[in-house]
């Protein structure tokens, strides 16, 4: 029993763990709201809201000290100082996030949990703070507090209104003089059940309250004079406020009471009939309401399952793709042995019923994978804030194509590469205000992030209006670094000079600050897109700005590629980096600076051949097919001896002890047993920029071709592994 009482808080954490990271999110976005527009009464009774669920979830998982604090918190934003307009609630607010998650973290990781006494200490002179005025007509009957009732209290609620039965708001304030602010909550209490039936109160029985109000949802048949004469308790209650809590007209089954609640919190406690058909009208087109009952019904439908499950599905999912390519395997086989039999047919048709329902399977599995590149971009507002104000700039940030799926591996994946893009567009690319304001800018500098499909593939693009890359810098940073010589820099193209900036320890910032200017960063960005089998590019302007462009597949787990022999072996490469395919003869091919290359309509075509150059003058004529292939901006030609067809191939990660090259990215399993190994493209392509003529014959073919290569006797025949 003990152990499966351990499996059960085991399982309560980690849900715990799961839904306090979406907390947490919330909790930074409205607290940028909050900064933005302070005093905003929904921002901060979102913040209430995810603090109170935050406080309640960690108080069941056991974690004390995250509760308590989280729950001072909830205790200072019910207080006027919640709604008045102090900027400092929302820097508090985002202290707490972070705090909050260093808390989690130690949590997680069975470590000790971070000190929160800091910012225990800014809760406390938050709420001592004098209030300001926001400029807003303030109602004397509004209540100031606002309770947030549990699931629970809320159908209590809901249900009592569709008995028919008078449910009431009642905010009893505490006398400023009542020394035994606990004590005077229990009195009311009693006070409130003896006309009729607490549905949920707040504070909670047993809780270390201080704030000076009483909330409570309560079913009674008295009325409101009555209600506010028993609550009235002499030296205890300064003041009453009763609001009426009633469904919407034509909606009584889908009612929030919560949203109900916000929607009359500000009206008179008392009111008039002619009120009441206006306030009925009002709620009818209460767009609040609408989108908290929709919430409501769509977060009922959603169901939250381990990735590492559907992982296990999409394997199984591999291994049945496996079995119908080695089922149509035997149905060809069985076909060219006994064309005539009656039963060809029969099995043909049940081949194509199976791959069909295999298709809508694969899709069905894909898309549980995918989701919205909008839960990583939510991450980012925060982000420039903070590193803006370190930086001293103001910055905008733009987002868009939030709605652009993507496979949740790629998407956790590329969390850190853009996370690094982000924060060097703000503090290498935006200039401070007053250098933008003399270069005729804006003073507010803008980063945007934006997602999108293109064909098999989405493209995450960073871009801001800043000052643009030095190509002169670049350049002569690379010389310095020995990555070009002084007589090849001055001929290599921008693109070729923007490459530099991905290589490991290049930075051209003039000086190290805690942000950006060690050097690392841009080759950990490029490495990371090359083993998810992406690219990233870069195009800039002087004084107008840059754009980094990554793109990426729509998943790693399935591929349609291509297949074709090289010295008798077989590879494969993804199906849409193939622009095209075509055929020359080693007669058609040149040396240019001991690089090979093709004319490929009016184009130079660089070449790359994997296997070893034909020997003997009769080779002159000999054909072989050019696959013209796309990685990124860079644009080569790919040397192979056949073409093997088309194929749906599930890809097998490969460790360093089965193939010792990073010009494998993986391999799969044909019907026929035969294994395929799959080229990595990125790989290839870096190679070759890394080759130079004085190098060519000993880039790639030794890596993939353990027999010796034949001697060559002039220049003219050498072949380099990769040529370009």
């Amino acid at each position: 029993m003990s152990r499966s009482s351990d499996d059960r808080a085991t399982e309560l954490r980690e849900l715990f763990f799961e839904s306090a990271q979406e907390l947490l999110q919330a909790l930074n976005d409205e607290a940028l709201k909050l900064e933005k527009k302070p005093g905003d009464i929904e921002a901060v009774r979102s913040l209430r809201r995810a603090i109170h669920t935050l406080k309640g979830d960690a108080a069941a998982c056991g974690y004390r000290e995250l509760s308590e604090l989280a729950h001072e918190f909830e205790d200072v934003l019910a207080l006027e100082i919640g709604t008045a307009a102090h900027a400092e609630v929302a820097e508090v607010a985002l202290a707490a996030a972070d705090v909050f998650a260093e808390m989690l973290a130690g949590y997680r990781k069975k470590k000790k949990v971070p000190s929160g006494e800091t910012l225990r200490r800014r809760i406390h002179k938050l709420a001592q703070q004098p209030l300001k005025k926001t400029g807003r007509k303030k109602t004397s009957s509004a209540p100031s507090p606002h309770a947030v009732w549990t699931e629970y209290e809320s159908l209590a609620i809901r249900t009592a209104l569709q008995q028919g039965r008078n449910v009431y708001h009642v905010t009893a304030h505490i006398d400023p003089e009542c020394a035994m602010p606990v004590a005077a909550r229990q009195l009311i209490q009693n006070a409130l059940q003896g006309v009729g039936e607490v549905l949920a109160i707040r504070p909670e029985a047993g809780g270390r309250e201080t704030t000076r109000a009483v909330e409570a949802a309560l079913a009674s048949p008295a009325t409101l004079q009555e209600i506010s004469a028993k609550c009235h308790i002499p030296s205890i209650v300064s003041k009453i406020t009763i609001n009426a809590i009633r469904p919407s007209k034509g909606r009584q089954k889908s009612v929030d009471p919560v949203a109900k609640v916000e929607a009359t919190e500000e009206r008179a406690p008392v009111p008039t009939p002619a009120a009441e058909s206006a306030e009925s009208a009002e709620e009818n087109h209460d767009p609040a309401s609408a989108a908290a009952n929709s919430s409501t019904s769509s977060a009922d439908n959603i169901l939250r399952v381990d990735a590492e499950r559907i992982d296990n599905v999409l394997n199984l999912l591999g291994e049945l793709i496996i079995g119908k390519s080695m089922l149509q395997q035997t149905l060809n086989e069985f076909s060219r042995h006994f064309p005539k039999d009656p039963l060809r047919h029969k099995f043909s048709d049940a081949m194509a019923f199976q791959a069909r329902v295999l298709g809508d399977l694969q899709r069905a599995v894909m898309k549980i994978r995918m989701v919205p590149v909008e839960q990583l971009f939510r991450r980012f507002p925060r982000i420039v804030r903070d590193v803006a104000r370190q930086c001293g700039k103001d910055v905008q940030l733009v987002l868009s194509g939030k709605e652009t799926d993507l496979d949740k591996s790629i998407l956790d994946g590329i969390a850190e590469p853009l996370t690094h893009m982000v924060r060097n567009a703000v503090s290498h690319g935006i200039e401070p205000a007053e250098e933008r304001q003399k270069l005729g800018k804006a003073a507010q500098g803008i980063v945007k992030l934006d997602a999108y499909h293109q064909g098999n593939q989405v493209i995450v693009e960073v871009s801001d209006d800043g000052r643009g890359i030095d190509a002169a810098k670049v350049r002569a940073k690379a010389i310095t670094m020995g990555l070009a010589t002084a007589e090849e820099a001055p001929r290599m193209s921008e693109t070729e000079m923007l490459d530099f900036i991905f290589k490991p320890g290049f930075s051209t910032a003039e000086q190290v600050t805690e942000i950006s200017g060690r050097g690392v960063g841009m080759d950990v960005v490029q490495s990371v897109l090359h083993r998810m089998k992406g690219t990233v590019s870069v195009e800039t302007r002087a004084g107008q700005g840059t754009t980094f462009r990554l793109k990426l597949p729509l998943t790693l787990a399935i591929i349609k590629a291509l297949m074709f022999q090289v010295e008798q072996r077989l590879y494969a490469i993804p199906l849409n980096a193939v622009a095209e395919i075509s055929r020359a003869t080693e007669g058609e091919v040149h040396q240019v600076d001991n690089y090979e290359v093709l004319q490929l309509r009016n184009q130079t075509l660089p070449l790359v051949r994997l296997g070893y150059v034909p020997q003997g003058p009769e080779t002159h004529n000999k054909k072989f097919f050019v696959m013209v292939i796309n990685v990124g901006e860079k644009k080569f030609g790919l040397i192979v001896d056949s073409l093997a067809g088309e194929e749906e191939l599930v890809i097998k990660a490969l460790d360093d002890q089965v193939v010792a090259t990073e010009l494998v990215s993986g391999a799969s399993i044909l019907g026929d047993g035969r294994v395929v190994l799959i080229l990595n493209l990125n790989s290839i392509v870096e190679r070759m920029s890394r080759s130079r003529p004085d190098q060519a014959g000993t880039v790639v073919a030794g890596l993939l071709f353990s027999r010796p290569e034949p001697a060559r006797q002039d220049a003219s025949t050498q072949s380099p592994e990769v040529q370009a």
